[in-house]
């Protein structure tokens, strides 16, 4: 009577590395695209928030809450402004009006010893949307990543 072998041959343990290689070729790509999905919702979100505070700023120059000095176009003068906050024209006490907690950084800067403030580009009003510059104002930012997004528009558009 011959006794039973406990244990792989070698054959079957290539052939189980080989299927977790293929295994994780495949996943591979799908793990990049989630990564760069995530990226992209992060973008979207620093964008939408830092927009909306530039125009809630603007709607507060409208409303008399913030001085505008002559020639000024009632846009923040820095993103650091949203956060800093400004004076309050309307209110006796001199209290402070404030725009964002704290700013987005841009996803895809990779450096991360910038400052949030830095890692985006600015647009300000005097300048043609094909042609964004920044100048004395803030009207708007855009992302400098080079990339294009899964919905094949590059990031700098968005």
């Amino acid at each position: 009577m011959r006794h039973a072998e406990h244990g792989f041959t070698l054959i079957e343990l290539v052939v189980t590395l080989a299927l977790l290689g293929i295994l994780a070729m495949l996943a591979a790509p799908m793990t990049e695209a989630a990564v760069q999905r995530s990226r992209e919702l992060a973008l979207r979100e620093g964008l939408r928030e830092i927009r909306s505070a530039i125009d809630q700023y603007r709607l507060a120059v409208e409303q008399g809450r913030i001085v505008r000095r002559l020639g000024e176009s009632g846009y923040p003068p820095s993103l650091e402004t949203l956060v800093t906050g400004v004076p309050n024209a309307q209110d006796p006490k001199g209290g402070s009006i404030y725009f964002l907690r704290r700013l987005p950084r841009d996803p895809f800067f990779r450096d991360a010893n910038v400052p949030a403030a830095a890692t985006w580009g600015l647009r300000s009003y005097a300048s043609p949307p094909d042609d964004p510059r920044s100048g004395d104002d803030v009207f708007d930012v855009f992302s400098h990543a080079e990339g294009v997004g899964l919905d094949g528009i590059p990031y700098r558009d968005w």
